[in-house]
């Protein structure tokens, strides 16, 4: 017997209902379209929050320069303006036009940091040092330590400084005697680059001695022949004799330059010193720089991170922690915090703990909304929280919503991401994972992850190789060269185009059901609540029984004059700058499910949506409803 009689005389009665969706927060692109929120969509590709609870279109981009090669890096001076690593090359650009500075770069991505003088850029290949007028290898501006003081001619002396990575030059300060004209530095073979002396003077100058006419020297043994010898100090207790020679160790300038992920840590969390990993060759290391100076990495000034073999993918600092994030091989555990302190006079930054959690899998997708590290991993977009470090937790999901399309993307491991306006914007391939800082952060108890979770956006037909700001506007670089802006007024139509192509963009209600299972509905009525615009629209449809169907056209229902953004194609003579809503009947009947999706696909178009309204009857049972 079916469970729907239409001549039976019980049943559940004809009853007229209004259902309405006045905020709007964002995408569940991971559960069943059955089971999303009413305030989220299964589909809402390219909309984006207005204010909290409502959205509208994205705005669109345009080309502003192409260079040589593709865009791997965009670099902030203390100086302003940007310097852009495209291809080999880098270039200063001023927002319009750029200019080429300095080349033979890394094609690959590079990263940068301020740090004392310098904008230091990593890029994998050389270290390399902006001082604001030209751009050098690091091993051209390196600091000359003082390794040894108070050191006799024969040897010994007082440890003082570590010999330098980034190059080969040191310095030996001895105490003369009277007598000793040969003088033994600590090491050998030395380099041919000449070695020079300075010898105090009665008075505290200095008086320089050059190879050759003042001394001879044995590289290979290490030693100065003084023709006559130096002498007893003038100066009662202080060196007199400083030596300055060089001793290349191979590899030891390459630790450094290999590098390409880092950040600025220090003593009770303080930017002081640049710590760089990356090095393929050494994946499980790190080095940290001199006091606020890129010219100098000490050679004891480095750690190993867990096991040898896996890298470490990026950094973040939680509270005045420093964390370092391992690859996917690291076994067990995949964070590893240390603390900076003052050890015999020196900075040191012991390992004080380590957590277990994801693996973090891009080295350029870190950053930080809402005060918490965020950073990506296999499992999709997570944070690191203060209870991680306590020991309360291991990591948290904060991507829920968006996971369903995020983790079926490949090549994670490209993937790039900026905090831009109060969002995490994720670049992949073609498309934007947009978390937004700006909306409610909800627990979604009924998933597997009751961690926090941030609205979430969906946005296509964005090639961004790169993420960057300037002036307060999103930019993106691409992997054939371009230099795009994306607009920045919402109510101006020329917004709304990406070069001049137009943006599709829809928002899809859930599936939404009759009430209790196997009851019918007869759809009557539906609305729209549009954003007013001086150019704008959008169409309306229904899936029922699988497929999707038109419901009605808006045209220019909601559009008002403007000289301002005059369109003689799409003209109203409106001075209603109101909302406006927009639809009414439509007949749909005996519908056991039925989703609603509101569309504009037309270049230079505003859309803002602020709310939908269906009105229903219920008036039965039926069988095979879909």
């Amino acid at each position: 017997m079916p469970l729907y009689n239409p001549h039976a005389t019980s049943g559940p009665a004809a009853k007229s209902s209004r259902l309405v969706i006045n905020t709007f927060l964002g995408a569940d692109l991971t559960s069943d379209p059955a089971n999303v929120e009413l305030t989220r969509s299964p589909d809402c590709e390219n909309m984006v929050r207005s204010v909290p609870g409502k959205v509208r279109k994205r705005m669109g981009w345009q080309t502003v320069a192409t260079l040589t090669g593709r865009i791997n890096g965009c670099h902030h001076p203390k100086e302003g303006g940007l310097l852009i690593h495209a291809g080999e090359g880098l270039w200063k650009f001023d927002g319009e036009t750029a200019q080429q500075v300095a080349d033979g770069l890394a094609d690959e991505r590079s990263a940068s940091w301020l740090l004392g003088e310098y904008l230091v850029i990593a890029d994998g290949s050389r270290l390399l040092l902006w001082d604001g007028r030209a751009a050098a290898p690091a091993s051209e501006h390196a600091y000359v330590p003082t390794v040894t003081i108070a050191r006799a001619p024969s040897g010994g002396g007082q440890p003082y400084e570590e010999l330098n990575l980034i190059g080969p030059a040191f310095r030996e300060s001895f105490l003369g005697t009277a007598t000793d004209t040969v003088y033994q530095l600590s090491f050998a073979p030395l380099d041919a680059a000449a070695v020079t002396a300075e010898l105090l003077q009665q008075g505290g100058s200095r008086k320089t001695l050059t190879e050759g006419a003042d001394f001879t020297v044995d590289r290979q043994a290490g030693t100065l022949t003084f023709k006559t010898p130096p002498g007893e100090s003038p100066i009662d207790g202080q060196d007199n004799l400083v030596v300055t020679a060089a001793r290349t160790v191979e590899g030891y300038a390459d630790r450094i330059n290999r590098c390409r992920v880092g950040i600025l840590y220090g003593i009770g969390g303080a930017a002081e010193r640049l710590f760089l990993s990356g090095n393929e060759e050494m994946p499980g290391r790190d080095w940290y720089s001199g006091y606020h100076d890129p010219t100098y990495w000490p050679d004891g000034g480095w750690s190993r991170l867990g096991g040898e073999d896996s890298g470490v993918v990026g950094y973040a600092i939680l509270d005045d922690r420093l964390a370092a994030f391992k690859d996917t091989r690291e076994q067990g555990r995949s964070v590893i915090l240390r603390e900076g302190a003052m050890a015999d006079g020196r900075a040191a930054f012991p390992a004080v703990g380590s957590l277990q959690g994801y693996g973090a899998v891009s080295r350029w997708a870190f950053g930080y909304l809402g005060g918490e590290p965020l950073f990506l991993a296999a499992e999709g977009i997570c944070a690191l929280t203060s209870q991680d470090v306590t020991g309360e937790k291991t990591g948290a999901l904060r991507s829920f919503y968006l996971n369903g399309a995020l983790r079926e993307e490949q090549n994670l491991a490209d993937a790039c991401a900026l905090v831009w306006d109060g969002q995490y914007l994720l670049a992949v391939g073609e498309k934007l994972y947009l978390l937004d800082g700006m909306q409610p952060v909800t627990t979604n108890a009924a998933t597997p992850y009751s961690e926090r979770q941030y609205a979430g956006f969906l946005c296509t037909g964005i090639p961004a190789r790169v993420l960057f700001s300037q002036g307060g506007r999103l930019w993106f670089g691409t992997a054939d060269g371009r230099l795009c802006r994306f607009a920045a007024d919402p109510d101006s139509p020329a917004s709304y185009s990406d070069d001049g192509a137009p943006i599709t963009a829809r928002w899809t209600t859930p599936d939404l059901p009759a009430g209790k299972t196997g009851l019918a509905w007869n759809l009557r009525r539906f609305w729209v609540e549009l954003a007013s615009a001086a150019v704008t629209g959008f169409v309306a449809r229904a899936r029922v029984k699988g497929q999707w169907r038109q419901l009605f056209d808006a045209g220019g229902a909601a559009r008002f004059f403007s000289y301002r953004m005059l369109r003689y194609s799409r003209f109203s003579y409106s001075c209603d700058t109101t909302p406006r809503t927009i639809g009414g009947r439509i007949r749909l009947r005996r519908v056991g499910r039925a989703a609603f999706a509101v569309e504009n696909a037309e270049g230079e178009e505003p859309f803002g949506l602020n709310a939908l309204a269906l009105e229903y009857t219920t008036n039965g049972y039926v069988t095979g409803l879909r």
